[in-house]
């Protein structure tokens, strides 16, 4: 705890009315002894500011605030009236780390030392928690708080076994609530420390003696507590043993508020011991009246039963009847059934005969000889057509070439070479029909009627 005097400094000292006790050598009261004390103190600190974690937090109906505020080296009551924790945007709980803005204060009823806090703000998380929160962090990455290795516990348990202090509250709120509830569960009692230094290591061989017996239920119970008290349910090694105990366990540790690293690992938490025991044990009362209820259903079942019996039998002893008549019976049902097996093949094969006969009448009208015959007749007759259109046709065409031809010759250079003219043509083949596309001393190719002439040009008019 850090001790923080306000910058403001105190007030400038004035007379006090308080009673100079070293002066006066005469007796003064217990009353008035504390209110000087009170009085100096708050005069001499009007408003500091404190760092501590919080220890012993209680929050009675009242709506104030009860706690104490601690570090490694000492610790100091405190008091947060109603008034001014309504104005906190979180909400504090034990082991926190906080700063307040307190007045130093006495509580003259008992002569207790206290800070009066005004204001609180959050420092960070205290020790405990922190360790708290990083085992828990630990574990739940590891699986040990995953439903899926959860143990189902026993609705009706053969044989419990409580673990916890012989000694403590927790002991006697579960023995109560089981022997009003139902006192016939055997119940084993395996004592060990819940509070300390060597708690934690109590409980696990409880736990391992436990594993030697044929309980089939565990419970893991104390009373509550500070952060503090509870610590041995916060450690590795107990909650590694509990995840790999084959027996299920309820743990009910503390009050409704508390929650531990216990109560992750348990396949069941309860709020308080109280609570454990009734989850536990079935209510007897409400046990009978359920027994009562199977026990009219069974009977109503059972004569239910005997009654539909004893007529069905009746009804088969009427149906009885000797074997001659069941033969003659069985006879005629047999000759029956024969009729009627016969009747259906009878019947399928005339209607089959029957069908073949028209599908013969069918076949005999569509014969394909008088088409075949049609169809002779029809390719000859297109064939013969055929040749003639072909001849007519190679005629026709016959015709066509030779007017062709004849109106080609008429317009082809040969001819025009008949008549006399010529064809000149330069020396790369190309024809000459102007002066201009050609020079002086240039050879140029003549084509006649019959034969070519080469020559130079000379000259060019």
């Amino acid at each position: 705890m850090k001790l923080y005097k306000n910058i403001r400094g105190t007030e400038p000292s004035r007379p006090s009315r308080s009673r100079n006790i070293g002066a006066d050598t005469s007796a003064i009261s217990v009353t008035q002894l504390n209110r000087q004390v009170k009085s100096l103190l708050e005069n001499s600190f009007l408003s500091i500011r404190v760092q501590g974690e919080l220890s012993n937090f209680a929050k009675p109906s009242s709506g104030h605030w009860y706690f104490t505020l601690k570090d490694s080296g000492a610790q100091i009551r405190c008091a947060m009236f109603k008034g001014s924790n309504r104005q906190l945007n979180f909400s504090p709980k034990e082991g926190d780390a906080v700063i307040v803005m307190a007045k130093v204060s006495l509580y003259e009823g008992r002569g207790d030392y206290q800070l009066i806090c005004n204001s609180m703000e959050e420092a960070g998380s205290g020790r405990l928690q922190m360790a708290f929160e990083q085992l828990k962090s630990k574990l739940l990455k590891e699986g040990l708080f995953d439903a899926s290795y959860k143990r189902p516990v026993p609705s009706l348990p053969n044989h419990l076994a409580v673990i916890t202090s012989p000694t403590g509250a927790a002991i006697h709120d579960v023995l109560s609530v089981l022997k009003r509830r139902f006192p016939a569960l055997p119940i084993s009692i395996f004592p060990c420390q819940v509070q300390g230094a060597q708690a934690s290591a109590s409980i696990i061989k409880a736990l391992q003696q436990v594993r030697q017996t044929d309980c089939d239920l565990i419970l893991l119970t104390r009373g509550g507590g500070s952060l503090e008290d509870l610590w041995p349910f916060n450690e590795e090694p107990l909650a590694r043993a509990m995840f790999a105990c084959p027996i299920p366990i309820i743990s009910a540790i503390g009050h409704e508020v508390d929650f531990s690293i216990s109560d992750l690992v348990a396949d069941y938490r309860a709020a308080t011991p109280s609570a454990a025991a009734e989850f536990i044990s079935p209510d007897q009362d409400s046990l009978k009246i359920h027994i009562d209820q199977l026990q009219q259903r069974l009977t109503t079942q059972v004569r239910h039963r005997i009654s539909y019996l004893r007529n069905k039998l009746n009804a088969t002893s009427a149906k009885l009847r000797s074997p001659a008549e069941r033969l003659t019976v069985q006879k005629l049902r047999l000759e029956n059934l024969q009729n009627r097996l016969n009747k259906p093949a009878n019947d399928k094969l005339v209607y089959l005969q029957q069908k073949l006969n028209i599908l013969k009448q069918q076949l005999n009208s569509k014969t394909p000889r008088p088409l075949i015959k049609s169809h002779r007749s029809t390719l000859n007759h297109l064939s013969t057509r055929y040749q003639q259109l072909a001849v007519q046709q190679v005629l026709q065409k016959r015709q066509h070439l030779q007017a062709v031809a004849t109106l080609l010759h008429s317009i082809s250079p040969l001819a025009t070479l008949d008549r006399g003219y010529s064809i000149t043509r330069s020396q790369n083949q190309q024809l000459i029909a102007n002066t201009a596309e050609v020079s002086v001393g240039q050879s140029i190719t003549t084509t006649l009627k019959s034969g070519e002439l080469i020559s130079t040009i000379t000259q060019i008019k």
